[in-house]
């Protein structure tokens, strides 16, 4: 495993994170299996965990404590997010601070955070959306810094909405925020444009979401996949969606090299970006565990496949069911 570094943190994190949404809000997910393969990340070098209170309602959460408490002698980074007080993903242009994150909501879910989690703090605590309106109203930033001066997190945060990198490059250039949450990955990659950038001339640090386009770029849907119901990719892959993505997945699989995978050409298509910190990959299983730590050993692409890779760039607007 190699590691980076977190922005102005300093804190050295893993390339390859864990992103734990699925282990509470997708269908088919253990308990036992997911600290199982929680522990064999851990075991592989793995040291950054990222939760949020809006995954299964602090289920996640606890399940990153009880990580925490079995490997004592480490230091594990724990990153949660605070949910929007509307509990409306994504946010809209319309919502106000009011709406999301007046300052006694964030006292409340931080406090219920840890206490789910069973910890005296976070490293980092996200807002889990954002407007960059909101840098206009600085109550947050008060409530923020008084609840970090107490100890009760580390780090500060945002997690941008799906397909609009640059609502939120104002709040990377404010000086206020320690990283930024976005979804990068070969279809996505707009954050190039401008926040990346913004990024790297702040020392903001960037989180990798979303690696694998919540299951294209695994290269194993259909036109016909399907879940269980209650799934949240019923809502996600309607036919509109699901069809095109599994075009753009099949444009690309002739590109494969011989003896790689198409998730390990993916995640190794972010690592190959510098500014990007750590990958959050969505791993409940241990061979996805393994398999996807084991690329941060794996070196750089090819350059050739690189430049290939950058032509499948997939520019899209956020519509009612990209949520």
């Amino acid at each position: 495993m190699n590691y980076r570094k977190f922005g102005r943190t300093q804190w050295e994190v893993s390339e390859l994170g864990y992103g734990m949404w699925g282990m509470a809000g997708w269908t088919g997910s253990d308990d036992s299996e997911s600290l199982r393969s929680m522990q064999r990340a851990v075991d592989l070098g793995c040291n950054y965990f990222d939760t949020a209170w809006g995954y299964g309602e602090g289920k996640s959460e606890s399940l990153l404590g009880e990580l925490v408490r079995m490997n004592s002698g480490k230091k594990l980074f724990t990153a949660t997010k605070i949910p929007p007080k509307n509990f409306q993903w994504p946010s809209r242009r319309n919502y106000s601070l009011e709406d999301c994150f007046p300052p006694d909501h964030i006292q409340e879910y931080v406090e219920r955070s840890l206490k789910n989690a069973g910890l005296d703090s976070f490293d980092l605590m996200q807002f889990h959306t954002w407007e960059d309106s909101w840098l206009e109203d600085d109550r947050w930033v008060s409530k923020m810094n008084d609840l970090k001066s107490q100890g009760l997190f580390h780090g500060i945060g945002i997690s941008i909405n799906r397909w609009e990198p640059w609502n939120g490059v104002k709040a990377v250039q404010s000086g206020i925020i320690d990283s930024v949450q976005v979804i990068y990955n070969i279809f996505d990659q707009n954050s190039k444009d401008e926040l990346f950038p913004a990024c790297r001339e702040n020392d903001v640090s960037v989180i990798a979401r979303v690696p694998f386009d919540e299951g294209t770029l695994t290269g194993i849907l259909t036109k016909e996949s399907k879940w269980p119901e209650g799934d949240w990719r019923n809502t996600y892959f309607v036919p509109e969606n699901l069809n095109s993505s599994v075009e753009h997945a099949d444009a690309l699989k002739p590109l494969v090299p011989e003896g790689m995978t198409m998730p390990e050409m993916a995640l190794r298509f972010i690592l190959d970006e510098p500014t990007v910190t750590t990958i959050i990959a969505g791993m409940r299983k241990l061979n996805h565990v393994e398999m996807n730590i084991a690329t941060s050993d794996a070196g750089p692409l090819d350059a050739s496949l690189l430049a290939e890779l950058e032509k499948h760039r997939w520019d899209r607007e956020p519509t009612a069911w990209s949520q």
